[in-house]
């Protein structure tokens, strides 16, 4: 299974200046039960908004040109998928998400109530109606404020 996991404002805002704009403890930890034991593939924006440190108990790789010492790289998505086995989540950015739809099977959004300033933002790309099936919306347990649904691809 390859997909990716997101949490994005109500005006589809992902990220601003590198950071999450918000912080919900709710959503971190399911993002945390979700990913677990698997590979996390990330653009290197994510990479540093992480400090550096790779997520544990998962296999963590960064796409970018630029060779790190500290985490496993790759130049392009294909090269990194060619060494992956199991399940594998793309983790972000938008430049990331975008070129990682293609291969994904599924998108697992969380949806925040929040409406972020579109200055220095990124947003994740808008899902293809004939290519996405969207799933039932449901409440996070624990954080009702937000609000999950799951698209499947239903065209390759």
């Amino acid at each position: 299974m390859r997909g990716a996991i997101v949490a994005l404002a109500r005006n589809g805002v992902i990220g601003v200046a590198g950071q999450l704009p918000w912080h919900y403890p709710a959503d971190l930890q399911r993002f945390k039960q979700i990913t677990l034991s698997s590979t996390i593939i990330m653009g290197r924006i994510t990479w540093d908004s992480l400090g550096h440190r790779a997520l544990p108990q998962r296999r963590n790789i960064v796409i970018s040109q630029q060779r790190r010492s500290d985490v496993e790289c790759f130049d392009n998505i294909e090269a990194a998928l060619a060494a992956i086995e199991g399940d594998t989540w793309f983790i972000g950015g938008a430049q990331l998400y975008a070129a990682a739809l293609d291969y994904c099977d599924i998108v697992d959004t969380t949806q925040v109530p929040d409406t972020v300033g579109t200055e220095d933002a990124v947003f994740f790309p808008e899902l293809d109606p004939m290519l996405w099936k969207t799933g039932p919306v449901s409440d996070l347990p624990g954080d009702p404020r937000l609000k999950l649904c799951r698209y499947h691809r239903v065209a390759p």
